[in-house]
């Protein structure tokens, strides 16, 4: 299917509001104040902070008035120095404002008095809470070894002293979010290239996006660097199962069969192979492998992806000559989360091997190499325990798995089996594994074979819910943090903080203040030996003009060269080139270039592919229950198109029930036109179990209870696109 971009009215007007609108609308916000009619002045001043409502990190000028207790903020918005973000704020920036209210808080630690998900907690102390942690850690550590206590920080700036205590304590079982989300593009932009790039979609001319959505799952600066660049003239092809905001914008787009993205690519590799349309003196410089990848691309002519993507082979040749001819300054975006299939590191190890075909990286407008910025630290020396076991719970269950990350559905199936060792306990950080992992039922009996499950956060999560010590944890907005580097693409480098900009409520700690006082108690003092204040001024002492410049714009941006980083320098990869052809992989048994599979057809009982996404509103479950953002989104829908509908006598509006092998949910019809027949989608982070959050407790369907449970086969990465479903209506009275 294709679609012109001139032949939809108002598209231009439409991409002009998005981005003086600062890509949403901003939404309602609390503010102060006498009635309009009697206007009375009230003293202000700006703090400048970052914000945390998701990943993109952009930068927050706080309008605050009041002293000590009562401080509060009238209204977010946007940081104007802020070159990543372009000094806006989105609708989930402008609603963090509403995740201060006490009542919809954590404000003291709970004790669980009941059974887990009876919701029968009594408020303990610090000190009660403190004293049974160390208990426990000490208890299991004993028992079990170290490794006995699995961790799983969330992506937080104190998730780093959640870690840094894990290490300290012995425990190699940290699971990160990332294992959910986006390591097989990790896995597969470091093996073939030795990092992981940035797109420069600003300076780009021809962009093919598989999946990504981008002018609605909002992305930073990339979100508004493709609208400007489109409004220049750059091109934008997206292929996408779903007519998703980005794909009715694109100048073209394709409803690509789920699960073929590497055939498509693997033709796009043809036609510039074999029509001799890359830069061959840059790709025999700078690449290895190209004969090897010449031949495994041979018989994958477009003709072929057509049969397998449902994709014209005219299309896919036009495309690879438009990618080809608009090089280096093209790109098949690398995208973000990249936990879809199987084979996802394959299929993204492909992205990377037709952008090493454009020429882009390293160049204006195509894939950017990362400038390194360093930040001075405290140096872990951290203990050896000779009573320990030898490796992670999950090592041997990926080839290549991170080490750092873990991969959670893989360490939940040997904390299921109890090997090659048990794990008891279970300490979380700010993410909601219940909202987010595959699988509901899985995490659910993995959460049964644990003795001890703490879980520290701002509100109580699904997985605070079912835990047995729950600890308040400030939000973002009320807490201090060390600095860090925030990387903006063609906006360059960044280094941030946020400072308290209101008091928290209640009885709140970071998780600083929490692994340190911990880790005393455990006799592990000497690994946090310094305060938050003294990091803050060794990194200031390592980067003069940090202080300065974080104090009056609230963040220093950094002047580095942006372009020709690897100019000279070899690439980190074993041959020091950009890796075609991968012989590590070889040398594991593992496909040294990716191999297309078509995928298996769906069981007759269950025909339709379960897909997943996000709105610009929603950060899997962090922001559903969020007052402001839950009048944007109030609640999710089952996507499908008119002709599978039809077929199934439904119509829009109707309540359904989707079925999977591991779960069953009902939600609402949206009958979607345009939707692939074979394919349905829903929002993560409804259907909740915790009744404190009660805007999403039982609201929707759970994305997560319907998903099974599959892994990347090279480093695990959950892959979320593997599930069928079956659709019915739903009868009962709603």
């Amino acid at each position: 299917m294709t679609t012109s971009a001139t032949s939809r009215p108002g598209r231009r007007a439409f991409l002009k509001g998005m981005v003086a609108g600062g890509l949403l609308a901003a939404c309602p916000v609390q503010t102060a104040g006498a009635p309009s009619s009697a206007p009375v002045p009230v003293p202000t001043e700006t703090v400048f902070t970052t914000c945390d409502m998701c990943f993109n990190r952009c930068g927050v000028a706080a309008r605050v008035t009041g002293q000590g207790k009562e401080r509060r903020i009238l209204k977010l918005d946007g940081n104007p120095h802020c070159s990543k973000s372009r000094g806006m704020l989105c609708a989930r920036g402008n609603a963090a404002i509403a995740m201060l209210d006490p009542a919809e808080r954590l404000t003291t630690p709970l004790l669980r008095t009941g059974k887990r998900g009876e919701n029968k907690w009594k408020s303990i102390s610090w000190e009660e809470a403190y004293t049974l942690m160390a208990d426990k850690l000490r208890g299991i550590a004993r028992d079990h070894t170290p490794c006995g206590m699995l961790f799983t920080p969330g992506a937080d700036t104190h998730s780093q002293f959640v870690k840094r205590f894990a290490e300290a304590y012995g425990s190699f079982n940290v699971t990160t979010h990332e294992s959910l989300c986006l390591l097989s593009g990790h896995r597969a932009f470091m093996d073939t290239f030795g990092e992981v790039p940035q797109p420069d979609l600003l300076h780009c001319d021809y962009a093919v996006m598989l999946g990504a959505n981008r002018f609605e799952a909002l992305v930073m600066p990339d979100t508004a660097d493709a609208m400007q660049a489109m409004r220049r003239g750059a091109q934008l092809i997206v292929l996408d199962p779903r007519p998703t905001k980005t794909a009715r914008l694109a100048n073209e787009w394709y409803a690509i069969r789920p699960g073929t993205d590497l055939a498509f690519l693997l033709a796009v590799a043809h036609v510039i192979i074999h029509e001799n349309l890359y830069d061959r003196a840059w790709v025999e410089a700078h690449t290895t492998g190209l004969e090897q990848l010449a031949e495994h691309v041979r018989s994958c002519t477009p003709q072929w992806a057509a049969a397998e993507t449902d994709i014209p082979a005219e299309a896919i040749i036009r495309i690879a000559r438009g990618l080809a001819a608009a090089a280096p300054r093209s790109m098949i975006y690398p995208g973000r989360r990249t936990s879809d299939y199987v084979d996802s590191t394959q299929i993204r190890r492909a992205f990377a091997i037709v952008n090493a075909l454009l020429a882009n990286y390293d160049r204006k407008g195509g894939l950017m190499s990362t400038p390194a910025v360093a930040l001075k630290g405290y140096p872990l020396d951290a203990p050896w325990y000779d009573h320990n076991q030898e490796d992670r719970v999950d090592a041997a269950m990926a080839p290549m798995l991170f080490k750092a990350e873990g991969a959670f559905v893989l360490t939940r199936e040997a904390i299921l089996a109890g090997k090659p060792y048990p794990v008891k306990g279970w300490f979380l950080y700010k993410t909601n594994p219940l909202g987010t992992a595959p699988d509901r039922a899985r995490t659910l009996a993995m959460m049964e074979k644990l003795d001890f499950i703490v879980c520290m956060d701002v509100q109580l999560s699904d997985t605070a819910f079912m835990s047995d010590l729950v600890l308040p944890a400030p939000f973002y907005l009320e807490r201090d943090d060390p600095y860090f580097v925030v990387q903006g693409g063609p906006a360059g480098p960044a280094v941030m903080t946020r400072s308290a900009v209101v008091p928290a409520p209640g009885q709140c700690k970071p998780a600083f203040e929490v692994m340190q006082e911990l880790a005393r108690r455990l006799d592990l003092a000497d690994c946090f030996n310094f305060s938050l204040a003294e990091l803050k001024a060794r990194q200031e002492a390592g980067l003069p003009g940090l202080k300065e410049a974080t104090a009056e714009k609230g963040l220093l941006e950094l002047d580095v060269p942006l372009y020709g980083l690897r100019a000279g320098q070899p690439f980190k990869t074993p041959s020091g080139r950009i890796e075609l052809f991968s012989q590590q992989y070889a040398d594991k048994g593992l496909d040294p270039m990716p191999v297309y599979q078509t995928p298996a057809k769906a069981p007759q009982d269950r025909p339709f592919r379960l897909v997943a996404g996000r709105s610009a509103a929603i950060t899997q479950s962090a922001s559903t229950n969020n007052p402001l953002l839950f009048e944007l989104e109030p609640g999710n829908t089952l996507d499908m198109a008119p002709e599978a509908a039809t077929a199934l006598g439904l119509r829009d509006g109707d309540m359904v029930r989707v079925t999977s092998s591991v779960g069953e949910e009902c939600l609402r019809l949206a009958v979607v036109p345009g939707m692939r027949a074979d394919t349905v989608y829903m929002h993560t982070g409804y259907g909740g179990l915790s009744p404190a959050r009660k805007r999403v407790h039982g609201v929707g369907g759970s994305i997560v209870a319907l998903q099974e449970s599959a892994a990347d086969a090279i480093c695990g990465n959950s892959a979320i696109h593997t599930t069928y479903v079956r659709v019915t209506r739903h009868t009962e009275t709603v």
